[in-house]
């Protein structure tokens, strides 16, 4: 572990969060709506413990955070929106008696605090998570952030697969192919006014190495 990561503290989330949550919402999302203290209180309400923060030691600052609920994968088309999958971003249709897959909903890494190690330890959480309740999976919508730049070039299934073979990268997408995720399908319209994506996005996962399907 590097001092940079050694100064950073990932936890679970709490009530006292929010505030620093929904600052780092308007500093990764300028000119969207942050997420709401009633949506925050939801997700821990539901499921406290799949709710992560990234606090800076030293200044006890948040600087990174995961959300995420369990589903029932078979409730769902792989081609619906972030909305379908996350209740409007209640997270109350968090399913933990059926679902046996962990929905990532959420990672946020402050601009300000990028290459700190921040995003690696959300995602080193989740996977602890998925592990200690014996899930199958992580997926989640990886929306492709660096997809306007290319949008007149290429289709996002041929941007995607460039990526892939490491010949353009994508600020989230790469990364999380990094972490050992891989690509299921590309879908269009999960976030639908994301002016990066265009709506655009690859669904991912990531297995558990030692669970067990069925």
């Amino acid at each position: 572990m590097t001092a940079a990561e050694a100064a950073i503290g990932v936890r679970c989330t709490r009530a006292e969060d929010f505030k620093g949550i929904i600052a780092l919402s308007c500093a990764v999302y300028p000119g969207s709506p942050a997420w709401s203290v009633r949506q925050l209180a939801s997700h821990l309400k539901v499921f406290p413990e799949g709710q992560f923060v990234a606090e800076d030691r030293a200044t006890g600052e948040i600087v990174g955070m995961a959300a995420s609920l369990i589903v029932l994968w078979d409730d769902y088309h792989v081609s619906m929106s972030w909305r379908d999958f996350t209740s409007g971003g209640m997270f109350t249709n968090h399913d933990p008696a059926r679902g046996r897959t962990l929905y990532g909903a959420e990672v946020m890494v402050h601009p300000g605090h990028q290459c700190r190690g921040i995003g690696s330890a959300l995602y080193r959480a989740r996977e602890a998570l998925v592990i200690a309740r014996g899930l199958l999976r992580i997926r989640a919508g990886s929306r492709l952030r660096g997809y306007h730049r290319w949008a007149d070039r290429v289709t996002p299934e041929q941007y995607v697969g460039r990526v892939i073979a490491g010949e353009l990268h994508d600020p989230t997408l790469s990364f999380q192919l990094h972490r050992g995720f891989t690509v299921l399908a590309v879908v269009s319209g999960y976030l639908r006014h994301d002016p990066e994506s265009l709506g655009h996005a690859a669904v991912i996962e990531w297995l558990n190495p030692g669970a067990q399907a069925g």
